[in-house]
């Protein structure tokens, strides 16, 4: 992620902005800062997370969203690579504020940016519930709940894990399908 530029926006003048942009910005403190683009086995991992959240939640409130959607905490916005949202929001809407779960697919220039200032900066939401790490290059997540105090637990390839936010076990392998790693 890098600076675009030190010129300080507001909220609407970056909402307006990202509106029109070819490059998906995330918005800090009043700085923008443009998203990298992201590998084959990133959109494979979001993509298999995206549909088992999609099928479970069929048919009920709670809503999965992939990688265009904002979420919004104060004045800060963030793009998550997966994030589900209960809240009766509007189908013209570009981030929401009260999501129960997010999921990141860590890469090496995001890894520890994701672990530690996003971890901080999502904990700060009083609905989440859970938040996700998935790594790229090994078989490992990392889930941390807020029902276990924010702890990590890890999970590797033939184990599976407990959705808590939404009711839903998933396997590693369901995670990584379709990887060669």
């Amino acid at each position: 992620m890098t600076t675009v530029n030190k010129h300080r926006l507001n909220e609407q003048e970056y909402l307006q902005g990202e509106l029109y942009s070819q490059i998906k910005h995330e918005f800090v403190a009043g700085e923008v800062f443009a998203m990298v683009g992201a590998s084959a086995s990133h959109n494979l991992i979001s993509g298999n997370i995206f549909a088992e959240l999609r099928s479970h939640l069929k048919g009920k409130p709670c809503r999965p969203y992939i990688n265009d959607m904002k979420v919004k905490i104060a004045e800060n916005f963030y793009y998550p690579d997966v994030v589900v949202d209960c809240s009766d929001i509007s189908n013209d809407a570009y981030f929401v504020e009260t999501p129960i779960l997010i999921v990141e697919v860590l890469s090496a220039s995001t890894k520890n940016y994701d672990k530690t200032f996003k971890l901080q900066q999502y904990k700060n939401i009083p609905t989440l519930q859970e938040y996700i790490m998935i790594q790229q290059e090994t078989q490992l997540v990392e889930v941390v709940s807020r029902l276990d105090g924010w702890q990590p637990q890890y999970y590797e390839l033939g184990e599976n894990f407990i959705l808590q936010s939404v009711g839903l076990q998933m396997s590693v392998a369901d995670v990584y399908d379709g990887l060669k790693l």
